[in-house]
């Protein structure tokens, strides 16, 4: 699944080719979506220019002049930008024709994703509205960590994995998260000090950022906008590595499912 590094690659890798060009023409092959497509959103997006390409937890906001787009990739999707005459396939379920001949081609085998339109502000929308901080913006921090997990009982990795509290912290950066600052992801939020909630901040953002500046994980199907895989998952210390030793203690990792999600973790080197 995309998550929050994918979506920020491929955020940065579209803006450059859509932002500041009008959009020609919109084509719908298949509405059929986590939500249905809007039937008018090619009339409400031909002859708008677009102003902002921006992301806010795994949605990609495509701002305009009357309205914004939010595209959500789901399972499985992804946006690429087509410069040739590259046959639509199966499941290139929507492309979005520029006046510059760019073409934004939406791509979801699962058709889990999203693409929504609202006239309103987009951080008022009620997919959007009720999201906790950005772990990369000026909010998040330690204190804020600590704060929202007093009396907390969850496990601490269920904690920062729910977007009430940050946004788009996914399984695969907070195992590795929690392994680079030694935390236990078993451990519950509530017993957790000020100073290792810090740490934990700064973990979760040198974790995303340096996914970011690799293109994300490649697993799965994931690609970015020009239909090439992320390269973060041969950094990956723990996640996938279960029973491998660990690359600190050389003693086995251990896996375990916490919230039906794969946890993998060091009992040595994690308190």
């Amino acid at each position: 699944m995309p998550e929050l590094p994918e979506v920020e690659t491929t955020c940065r890798g579209i803006a450059p080719h859509i932002q500041g060009q009008c959009i020609r023409q919109v084509l719908i092959r298949n509405p059929r979506l986590r939500w249905p497509v809007p039937e008018t959103l090619d009339q409400e997006l031909t002859g708008l220019t677009v102003r902002s390409v921006t992301r806010r937890a795994k949605y990609l906001l495509i701002g305009t002049d009357t309205g914004t787009l939010l595209v959500h990739l789901g399972m499985s999707g992804s946006l690429r930008v087509i410069t040739d005459a590259q046959t639509a396939g199966k499941h290139d379920h929507i492309d979005f024709v520029f006046g510059n001949n760019t073409l934004l081609r939406f791509n979801d085998p699962r058709r889990f994703g999203a693409v929504l339109w609202t006239t309103a502000p987009a951080a008022e929308h009620p997919l959007l509205k009720s999201l906790g901080p950005e772990p990369l913006g000026d909010e998040f921090n330690g204190a804020l960590l600590h704060q929202l997990s007093r009396n907390r009982k969850v496990p601490v990795k269920s904690f920062i994995m729910d977007s009430h509290n940050v946004v788009v912290v996914g399984n695969i950066y907070a195992n590795e998260a929690l392994f680079m600052a030694g935390i236990n992801p078993t451990r519950h939020a509530g017993k957790i000090a000020l100073a290792r909630y810090g740490q934990l901040a700064d973990c979760i953002r040198v974790v995303l950022a340096d996914a970011i500046g690799q293109g994300g994980t490649t697993l799965r199907n994931f690609v970015n906008e020009s239909g090439k895989p992320g390269y973060f998952k041969q950094q990956l210390k723990v996640y996938g590595r279960a029973g491998l030793p660990c690359v600190s203690c050389q003693k086995p990792l251990v896996e375990q499912r916490l919230a039906n999600r794969t946890t993998v973790f060091c009992r040595s080197c994690q308190r």
